[in-house]
């Protein structure tokens, strides 16, 4: 039985959710299915995803490597990927967020903050002003691009995407929502 390693990533967020492997079988049912379908060399069974747990994983799309002897499953999850209960199985070792992760790890912060007493709490619970504070950044970033350095530049952008972003959160617009209207623009 030949086995393939296959990289499971959040076909929203881009993060690597874990590291499993497939035979035949497990890929066979994973296309007809949906949902992820994997061996378990432990156990030597046929597993699927989120059977027992519910964190199930719907395919979005698989690719394969350039010597077609490793998968890439780009899922959506519907919970945890980890039998720990964490997000990742990733979560050990050097955890500080590497540059493309800031915005999906910002996502889930502003989320967190909803309902809180914050900075962030206060501008999700008014449109108003985080409408306000985006279009004052914004302008705060052309000023800085006009006449300042590329550190104020991009300390300013920072600004502009955080507010952006919980304005987004406030309307239950997904960051994952904006990149994929630009793969369509790209596309057309």
């Amino acid at each position: 039985m030949d086995l393939l390693p296959c990289i499971v990533q959040d076909a929203r967020t881009g993060e690597v959710l874990t590291l499993a492997y497939m035979n035949d079988e497990a890929l066979r049912r994973t296309r007809e299915t949906g949902e992820m379908w994997f061996w378990s060399r432990s156990r030597e069974e046929l597993w699927h995803k989120g059977a027992t747990s519910g964190n199930i994983q719907k395919l979005k799309e698989l690719r394969l490597d350039c010597d077609e002897d490793a998968i890439l499953a780009l899922v959506e999850p519907a919970g945890p990927a980890c039998h720990t209960g964490e997000r990742t199985c990733f979560h050990k070792g050097e955890l500080d967020p590497v540059p493309a992760e800031a915005l999906a790890v910002l996502a889930r912060t502003i989320e967190s903050r909803r309902g809180a007493d914050s900075y962030t709490g206060s501008l999700l619970a008014d449109g108003e002003l985080v409408g306000a504070k985006v279009q004052e950044e914004a302008e705060e970033v052309v000023r800085a691009a006009r006449d300042e350095s590329d550190e104020r530049v991009a300390e300013e952008a920072a600004d502009v995407l955080y507010h952006l972003a919980v304005l987004l959160a406030g309307r239950g617009v997904e960051l994952a929502d904006v990149y994929e209207v630009l793969n369509e623009r790209r596309r057309g």
